[in-house]
């Protein structure tokens, strides 16, 4: 799904995703933790809807996202607010930020422990002393559900998107089969395919990554659907 950008969107649009209330309570969280924090780095930004409220909050702000379209889109939606292309896994912009969020469960999408760890030692570099680290996970692996269906219908002027999708346990990672019918007035109907393959890294393998990277952490839930977040604080 992430070459075609736009459908990223409607999707979540369709779904009533709240970026302004999300940004609010991460902004929240951070501000109790660090009450001088003014620059946040969102790694795996997507289209940059979060961004566009960080920036509200925060002096600086700046997103990373591997995939290019998405790079593209919220580059063209936030003029002014830098958005680079790199892999969460690994990379080096040559700034620090007082915090850093992972939402979307993005972390998910590593392959292994071996970049977990990689990734939170990245995430440790870029923050100042005293900076907040917030990772949305994936699912644990005493939650997954295989078998698990998610269907998506939403309309928005002469574009309809069907979204289906099918996840099944492959080892220590989640398989998502995912099917998208797109119809546009005039130029008629598109059938593809994704996939997608998370990690179910466990509780313990998060908390180690962070540590690990030098940073205190702590598992919370939060008032949204999911897993919850992982905290982190590097020392002052």
């Amino acid at each position: 799904m992430y070459h075609r950008a736009e459908l990223y969107d409607v999707i979540y649009r369709g779904r009533g995703k709240d970026y302004q209330g999300d940004a609010r309570d991460l902004v929240k969280l951070v501000k109790e933790r660090n009450d001088t924090a003014t620059s946040l780095l969102d790694v795996a930004c997507g289209t940059g809807k979060h961004l566009r409220y960080f920036a509200e909050e925060f002096d600086r702000v700046a997103g990373v996202d591997l995939a290019e379209d998405m790079v593209r889109i919220a580059g063209d939606s936030l003029p002014g607010i830098p958005v680079y292309q790199a892999d969460m896994s690994d990379f080096d912009l040559g700034s620090r930020f007082d915090a850093i969020t992972c939402m979307f469960s993005s972390i998910g999408y590593l392959p292994g422990v071996s970049e977990l760890d990689s990734a939170l030692r990245s995430f440790s570099r870029h923050l100042n002393p005293g900076g907040i680290v917030v990772i949305e996970p994936w699912w644990f692996p005493e939650r997954a559900i295989s078998g698990h269906v998610v269907s998506d219908l939403v309309t928005e002027g002469d574009c309809t998107v069907s979204r289906i999708s099918h996840a099944v346990l492959a080892g220590n990672a989640h398989r998502m089969d995912v099917h998208y019918v797109v119809a546009r007035t005039g130029q008629g109907i598109e059938h593809f395919t994704d996939t997608h393959v998370l990690a179910l890294f466990t509780r313990e393998q998060y908390e180690n990554a962070f540590v690990m990277a030098g940073l205190s952490v702590e598992y919370m839930t939060w008032d949204k659907p999911g897993p919850g977040l992982f905290v982190g604080s590097k020392a002052r």
